[in-house]
């Protein structure tokens, strides 16, 4: 991300807070897949909610992209 992003990113983390809540919310999702990651082996009620939640990350990660950006 250019410093452009990046200054974009904390206005927008201290003026929006849907942003900000966008943000809290994709990293709670990616300390919940580490968890995942941590584990040798998932069961296959534990591997199909470790895809739903990189579904719901990306999701979020694309939402974050397009407010960064302005569309």
């Amino acid at each position: 991300m250019g410093q452009g992003h990046e200054a974009k990113k904390e206005a927008l983390l201290e003026t929006s807070p849907e942003f900000k809540n966008l943000v809290h919310e994709h990293r709670m999702l990616d300390d919940k897949l580490k968890e995942y990651d941590r584990k040798v082996y998932l069961t296959p009620d534990e591997e199909m909610e470790r895809k739903r939640l990189q579904k719901l990350k990306l999701a979020k990660k694309d939402q974050i992209a397009r407010m960064l950006t302005g569309l």
